[in-house]
């Protein structure tokens, strides 16, 4: 007899953690593999961070703390979204969740019924239509591929809506594409958001600070402040930081949605880690600097990586703007492959299969986000990494 609920049965495991895990099976083994699937900043989180943390252990701060987020941690969030976004929330209009996935998922429950739809542009990061579903809504995937720069259009985004959508996503820079809208793309979408307020929109910012093209960050509120009283802005301090491990991510918007989380939270985790708590007001009180040194090596990767991606037969990567990924298209060369019989199927699952098996490098398939044909590389390691890692796969592909 099954006992597992329609629900949990509608989702699949995380594709990144898992090819992640594989890597690190394989390497257990005694196998040469890369892995270019995980999406973590490989630097060490900052010295000062981490004396926080020590502080707070060696003062005793190990017990429960609000649910919501100590004071000190909430303040610190408020000053970082007048400092960096130029908005303002109050205390009562923020949350601190266990990681930016607990932010997404509680707002999912909050505001999501069953046959509620939620748009999602794709590629899309992983997590989105799955939370969608445990919250037994509908996920509308609205494709969006290199051809328009991996963007929703205003005229798609007005398509999508109907009177039962509930929720629009959208995330930039984008994990798995490193697309960034500019403020003109955005006014043209809240114009389309502006015509439907019955729509809540949740900004995913987590990557705002991860920026290779030097351009000012905005968000869909700077380009349409209109738009406040149905807006969700999500963030964290996993990627800015190097704070992956640390668990801490946050979310702003109106005092009844976020209290409605709040709630959630009570009854699933409870508050987020005492000592984490202080560590992320560390980080975002401190020397905003200590992301710079990180960013440098980003771009300089990021140059390397797509240049040598586009040397490669059958392979076509645009430049990313944001995040530290690579999304290249791939399916001139797994057609290629597959015509010479070195893949089983013209699919990204069998190339990410071939690259791991014959060469030892571990890529996340573009059909786990949403976009079959593509794969996704994380340029978040050494460079003697990439460039290990681009030797091999130009080698499987030749």
């Amino acid at each position: 007899m099954n006992f597992l609920s329609t629900r949990v049965q509608a989702i699949k495991e995380s594709p990144t953690l898992a090819v992640t895990a594989r890597a690190a099976r394989l390497k257990a083994e005694g196998k040469d593999v890369i892995g270019l699937g995980a999406g973590e900043p490989d630097f060490d989180t900052p010295a000062h961070i981490k004396a926080a943390a020590i502080k707070a252990i060696n003062d005793g701060f190990t017990k429960y703390t609000p649910v919501g987020g100590i004071p000190g941690l909430k303040k610190a969030i408020v000053a970082k979204f007048s400092r960096d976004n130029g908005f303002e929330y109050s205390m009562k209009e923020v949350i601190v969740g266990v990681g930016g996935k607990q932010c997404i998922f509680n707002l999912a429950l909050a505001v999501l019924n069953p046959g509620d739809e939620v748009v999602i542009p794709a590629p899309y990061w992983v997590s989105y239509a799955d939370i969608a579903l445990v919250a037994e809504a509908t996920p509308v995937i609205v494709p969006c591929g290199i051809e328009q720069g991996f963007k929703i259009t205003p005229a798609q985004l007005e398509a999508a809506i109907t009177p039962k959508t509930r929720l629009f996503m959208i995330n930039s820079p984008s994990n798995p594409t490193g697309a960034v809208y500019s403020l003109d793309e955005l006014r043209g979408l809240g114009a389309v958001l502006l015509r439907h307020p019955q729509v809540l929109i949740a900004t995913d910012d987590m990557y705002e600070h991860i920026n290779l093209s030097g351009q000012p960050f905005a968000n869909i509120l700077n380009a349409t402040p209109a738009l406040r009283d149905r807006t969700v802005v999500l963030n964290g301090v996993s990627k800015a930081y190097a704070m992956t491990g640390w668990r801490i991510g946050y979310a702003a918007g109106p005092e009844n949605i976020i209290k409605a989380m709040e709630n959630l939270q009570s009854q699933s985790t409870s508050n987020p880690t005492s000592i984490a708590q202080v560590a992320a007001q560390a980080a975002l009180e401190g020397d905003q600097s200590v992301i710079e040194p990180m960013l440098k090596a980003f771009r300089e990767r990021h140059e390397f990586v797509v240049t040598r991606l586009n040397a490669m037969p059958g392979l076509n990567c645009i430049p990313a703007s944001g995040a530290f990924y690579s999304f290249p298209d791939a399916r001139e060369a797994i057609a290629s492959l597959h015509g010479k019989g070195r893949i089983p199927t013209a699919s990204d699952m069998a190339l990410s299969e071939y690259l791991l098996e014959t060469v030892g490098v571990a890529v996340v398939p573009g059909s786990a986000f949403g976009a079959e044909g593509y794969f996704r590389i994380s340029f978040a390691t050494s460079m003697t990494n990439l460039e290990a890692a681009m030797r091999r796969i130009a080698q499987a592909l030749a």
